[in-house]
């Protein structure tokens, strides 16, 4: 079945580009130019991916973004004109799981994409039985990319079930911010580990009884986070 997309910007040179280029490569794309037409769609579609500019007319990304958030995990990848760092923090503060900056070449958007979708997709190789991985409160369906907490189900962005899948396979081992985000983000990611930290901390505010005293994931002060039912 051909990947789905969703590709935002008001400018529309840039959507036709992108557009002409992953329907290349197979894809199914959907195109809107302003924040309102996006959240629409997103609402009314079932999406691999969406591409989703910052300045936006009506709503800006970051709203949007946002709003997403309330009802999907599809991976988000923001696309920002700015060079500020704060810009790309505050996207993956609302729930974005990677940003790329303008201007692109069309093949890192194509190869991020790609990256993104990999790690996204079910693998069929599992038996069932193998993709239930069972962790004290935690039962996390591997293939559907689910997480159960105590019976119920809490919603994970992309990044933040691999990060917590990479943890929890891993019990009491403590990796350095810059090892998760290389095996996290990729080699290439262009980010730093800031980045980690934002997510981390968007995980346990969705995962921990109380975010400041950690019951799952752990704080190795000066060396990084590991998992471990307190």
């Amino acid at each position: 079945m051909a990947k789905k997309v969703l590709v935002v910007d008001d400018e529309k040179l840039i959507v036709k580009g992108i557009r002409f280029s992953l329907e290349q490569d197979g894809m199914e794309v959907d195109c809107a130019y302003d924040g309102e037409e996006a959240f629409a769609l997103a609402s009314e579609n079932n999406y691999d991916m969406i591409l989703l500019d910052i300045m936006l007319p009506k709503m800006d990304g970051f709203e949007v973004c946002q709003r997403i958030r309330e009802f999907s995990a599809v991976p988000i990848v923001m696309l920002t004109a700015k060079g500020d760092d704060m810009d790309k923090i505050l996207g993956l503060e609302y729930g974005a799981d990677d940003y790329i900056t303008k201007p692109f070449n069309i093949l890192e958007v194509k190869a991020r994409i790609k990256a993104i979708m990999r790690r996204t997709s079910p693998s069929h190789s599992r038996s069932r039985e193998d993709a239930m991985l069972k962790s004290g409160d935690f039962t996390i369906d591997v293939d559907g990319r689910r997480l159960f907490l105590q019976d119920r189900e809490v919603k994970l962005t992309s990044k933040e079930f691999d990060m917590l899948l990479l943890l929890v396979n891993n019990p009491g081992k403590v990796y350095s911010r810059e090892t998760l985000l290389r095996t996290i983000w990729g080699e290439d990611y262009p980010g730093d580990a800031r980045t980690v930290d934002v997510h981390v901390r968007r995980l346990r505010e969705k995962i921990e009884p109380n975010a400041s005293e950690p019951k799952y994931v752990h704080t190795k002060w000066g060396v990084g986070y590991y998992y471990q039912q307190a």
